[in-house]
């Protein structure tokens, strides 16, 4: 092939691309890219969002974010409650998607179902599931704690409580209660929003389920050969083949995580005391509720650099744990 010939291929495959980005970078530009200028800029003012801009708007310039760090201590709170969900939740999440997809992947008659009905909670409305989950948790008639006392765990948990040196003494000085009244109770409220989200793990067990099937089986023929076991192949082929997915969940995850908003705001609107008081309803009370613009413009992008800050360890650690087929490692 000539240099002319090469040159114009690769043209021809470069305009491909643009073509097939070209929806989302019109989306970028029109809807995303000047949004977020205006917020940079909102940030180094103080404006109540109501009133015209021009003329109402006082520039204070790091004001907001001098305020933040050294006066405002619900920052803190929230930022706790939201480290405290992400650290439990992301690896809760990518474990329940990573066992759903490897029992569904078996070749049996019927799977479809099984797998149609897992995925069945990501398509349902969010608001609805949320309402059902309040339901679920509820500590006088929901079907948690019903559970709960149906299989024992109830009693177990009393007489271990009560026979564990200084653990009924920890849970009345910190009033933690048993059985668990958990969105009424501090202690629970935290807990019971990582175990609903565990309702969704659907979507990850989906593409968990595309990479288990983009493994090569001559892999598993050849370990079978050797002698080696269904867990010594686990380990040794299918975690190692998964984790280019793994690591896409897991940066999902993590982005997912630290953005949690809808279920505090609905079912506990960040109570108990302020123990489901997340970051972005933190955000959306001063943005809509106390109405600083500004204010909530400066915690926005805290946030877009607490979680560009943790995308990007993860970006750089994936050289040590993900594998690519094909690839070598040094």
């Amino acid at each position: 092939m000539s240099r002319r010939h090469r040159e114009r291929y690769r043209w021809h495959e470069n305009l491909q691309g643009y073509l097939f980005a070209g929806p989302w970078l019109v989306g970028f530009f029109l809807f995303l890219l000047g949004p977020m200028v205006f917020s940079v800029m909102l940030s180094l003012y103080k404006w109540n969002g109501i009133t015209s801009f021009q003329g109402n708007a006082a520039f204070v310039g790091l004001a907001h974010f001098r305020r933040i760090f050294s006066e405002d201590r619900f920052f803190w709170t929230t930022l706790y409650n939201t480290f405290y969900y992400s650290i439990i939740s992301v690896p809760c999440g990518i474990l329940t998607s990573l066992l759903l997809a490897t029992l569904l992947n078996a070749k049996i008659r019927g799977i479809s179902l099984f797998r149609t009905i897992f995925y069945l909670p990501n398509v349902l409305a969010g608001v609805a599931t949320i309402m059902m989950w309040s339901w679920i948790f509820n500590p006088e008639f929901g079907g948690f704690n019903y559970v709960l006392d149906l299989t024992g765990i109830t009693a177990a948990g009393r007489w271990v409580i009560g026979h564990v040196p200084g653990l009924d003494a920890y849970f009345t000085r910190n009033g933690i209660t048993w059985p668990p009244l958990w969105f009424a109770d501090e202690f629970w409220a935290k807990p019971a929003l990582v175990i609903m989200s565990l309702w969704r793990a659907g979507g990850g067990m989906l593409i968990y389920l595309a990479g288990l099937q983009n493994v090569p089986q001559h892999l598993y023929e050849v370990a079978e050969i050797d002698g080696a076991g269904k867990i010594r192949q686990f380990f040794a082929i299918t975690l190692p083949m998964l984790t280019p997915t793994i690591f896409f969940n897991l940066v999902m995850s993590i982005i997912g995580s630290f953005q949690v908003f809808a279920q505090s705001y609905l079912m506990t609107n960040g109570g108990p005391n302020n123990a489901t008081l997340f970051y972005v309803l933190y955000l959306f009370r001063k943005a809509f509720q106390h109405f600083e613009m500004g204010y909530a413009s400066a915690l926005a992008w805290i946030l877009f650099a607490i979680i560009m800050f943790f995308t990007l360890i993860v970006l750089k650690s994936s050289k040590l744990w993900v594998y690519y087929e094909g690839e070598k490692k040094s």
